[in-house]
């Protein structure tokens, strides 16, 4: 079937549709009823059906590959190595469940999760999942003040930690991080379960805190059945950033999410049952749950649980790791590849990648200078794809398990099966034509997988996402897009990051898109910066493949008309940056993310506020370095 088809019925019969992509997983209940849709825009998929997301990654590869590689640990930060079978998963699993159980944790009850990307913490993700109990995963490190409102929001019986965890070879003790949280928080977790690495010295808070090693070895041969939930019962929150207000917090079900897992793993990722797959994300992020965690494994899959960066020890480890693993699906972020276009092009050519058939990335927008270079480099498929924490699986791509669609660099794709997107202008709420530009919105129904609504806060849910485009009831991305004739979507940066020069509204990405076309720039972040002549004005900045290009003023001077001159050629006068700043690396978060609004802050003179998920301050310095320079 061509995949416009496939699409198209997805639209039109979503009942028959959503039904076949049911049989993709394992039910304990057969459902009554697909989709009720009778309070829009909440959806509710597979009414009445009975399933549970640890049985379907774990429980039913034990009949038919129980040795079967399930869980693969690499720690580059501490050397450590783990591989687990599906049996032995299983075991880990039944045995954290266990123990959470003896701490009074059960159906509906709330746990989360502050940890580094060791193995316990996909034990104890499935083991909620087993459970019936509501995970939160709060990304490792987080500082105190961020952690202490999930912990108010979510309001957990049992914390889940770990001393620490460690980064380019730097440990981040997470325990007193965690202490000051719980005593900022108005809400206290009855218990803290302890992962001890021997990382970082801590101290237990007497009737609190409980290590894990020892109830461990209490638990060694205890069962824990599944708890069947009804598909529409709550398996996860995770939490993003508002633009303004707290976090917050994604829900997710769990029949929609594991039937839309399993056929993303079949149409789009086409992972087959004993391969391995490497995604290079955190479970702290959405990527991280449903490509590190749920997805690989409801698929059969080996998964790779990985703590360390793509240049520890060397800039050749992911590509190490895929010969090692015979990894034949991996998925990254334009960022890390970013990072690796800046060292020595051998890198991507000194192991056997004869098993890898497609690297596909996401996280954020990806230029075609970063697509050609690393698909050149690997002589392989590369596969961008977007979505956000929402949607919890792609919104465009391209699908190769339903037909072999060509990739178009600079576009994610086209519309995927269960999205009926559209764009549209932003004041009338129409759609605009081909190649014009118009908000990425998509009629509801979500499809399953997608948020059902904000933990706690419905009125949020409808009132953030539904009512921005005037006079329709579509959920809007907040990101700027065109599509071409052919179906491609090509995304232009986020309806907030849009820069409006004298009446001409722009587009980010555009900008970064074409400084990024210069040999000379390994990657860039534009910015709009308030001016009282024009509004605003794009500012860059620029880091450079090789930094000597602009060690003194005067080659700093030339290569930045330089830099000016592309924009000029490529979009326009209207489009040139009014400066085009070098530095050294760029204030991103730990999940790879461009800080632009702190970078926006900063050129403005204005305080960037609390950054708790910057990867490194040092960059931020540099920032000001060069503004003030």
């Amino acid at each position: 079937m061509d995949l416009e088809s496939f699409h198209r019925r997805s639209i039109e019969d979503r009942d028959g549709f959503w039904a076949e992509q049911a049989g993709l997983i394992e039910w304990h209940k057969p459902f009554g009823k697909v989709l009720d849709y009778s309070r829009p825009p909440f959806a509710r998929w597979y009414v009445g059906g009975e399933t549970n997301l640890c049985h379907n990654a774990v429980d039913r590869y034990l009949r038919t590959q129980p040795d079967a590689p399930a869980l693969h640990f690499i720690s580059t930060e501490t050397g450590e190595e783990r591989s687990y079978s599906f049996a032995q998963l299983h075991r880990e699993v039944v045995r954290m469940a266990a123990i959470m159980r003896g701490l009074g944790v059960g159906r509906g009850d709330r746990v989360l999760l502050y940890m580094p990307m060791i193995p316990e913490a996909a034990f104890a993700m499935l083991a909620c999942a087993r459970l019936g109990a509501i995970h939160s995963v709060v990304f490792g490190g987080f500082a105190s003040r961020s952690l202490a409102s999930r912990i108010d929001d979510a309001r957990p019986k049992l914390v889940v930690s770990a001393d620490a965890g460690s980064r380019n070879g730097r440990v981040i003790a997470y325990k007193p991080l965690l202490d000051t949280a719980i005593g900022l928080a108005a809400h206290k977790p009855e218990r803290v379960l302890m992962v001890d690495r021997g990382l970082a010295p801590f101290e237990s808070v007497a009737g609190r805190d409980l290590g894990y090693a020892a109830l461990r070895e209490q638990h060694l041969g205890d069962d824990v059945p599944v708890t069947w939930l009804e598909s529409n019962e709550i398996s996860y929150t995770l939490y993003t950033s508002g633009t303004t207000g707290s976090p917050k917090g994604v829900q997710r079900d769990v029949g929609g999410y594991a039937v839309a897992l399993a056929a993303s793993m079949k149409y789009i990722f086409c992972g087959n049952p004993g391969e391995t797959y490497f995604c290079t994300s955190d479970i702290g992020w959405v990527v991280g749950h449903s490509y590190i965690v749920y997805g690989p494994l409801i698929g059969g899959m080996a998964t790779i649980l990985y703590e360390g960066t793509p240049l520890r020890p060397d800039p050749g480890i992911l590509w190490q790791l895929v010969e090692r693993h015979r990894v034949s699906v991996m998925f990254s972020a334009p960022t890390a590849i970013r990072v690796l276009k800046k060292q020595d092009p051998s890198w991507l050519s000194r192991h056997d990648l004869s098993s890898l058939r497609t690297l596909f990335l996401a996280g954020e927008p990806l230029d075609e200078p970063t697509a050609r270079w690393i698909s050149e480099g690997l002589g392989r498929p590369v596969i961008d794809n977007y979505w956000q924490t929402e949607t919890g699986w792609p919104i465009l791509t391209v699908a190769h398990g339903v037909e072999k669609t060509p990739t178009r660099f600079g576009s994610p794709g086209k519309a995927m099966y269960g999205y009926d997107v559209r764009l549209l202008h932003e004041q009338t709420g129409e759609e605009v034509g081909t190649n014009e530009k118009g908000v990425v919105a998509i009629v509801p129904p979500l499809p399953p997988g997608c948020m059902q609504t904000i933990w706690g806060d419905d009125e949020r849910f409808v009132r953030t996402y539904f009512t921005s485009i005037p006079g329709r009831q579509v959920y809007s991305t907040f990101d700027w897009g065109v599509r071409d004739p052919d179906g491609y979507y090509f995304i232009l940066g986020r309806t907030d990051d849009v820069i409006n020069v004298a009446g001409h509204r722009l587009g980010t990405r555009e900008i970064e898109e074409s400084l990024s076309s210069h040999q000379a720039v390994a990657e860039c972040a534009v910015v709009g910066v308030a001016d009282a002549l024009k509004g605003q004005v794009a500012v860059a900045f620029a880091v450079l493949r090789d930094p000597a290009q602009a060690q003194d003023a005067r080659a700093r001077e030339a290569l930045e008309g330089e830099l000016m001159a592309v924009v000029d050629r490529q979009l326009g006068a209207v489009a040139r940056p009014a400066r085009v700043h070098f530095v050294g690396m760029l204030p991103k978060t730990r999940s790879g993310k461009v800080l632009r609004r702190a970078i926006q802050a900063l050129s403005e003179g204005r305080d960037p506020g609390e950054l708790t998920t910057i990867e490194d301050p040092a960059a931020l310095e540099q920032v000001r370095e060069a503004l003030t320079g």
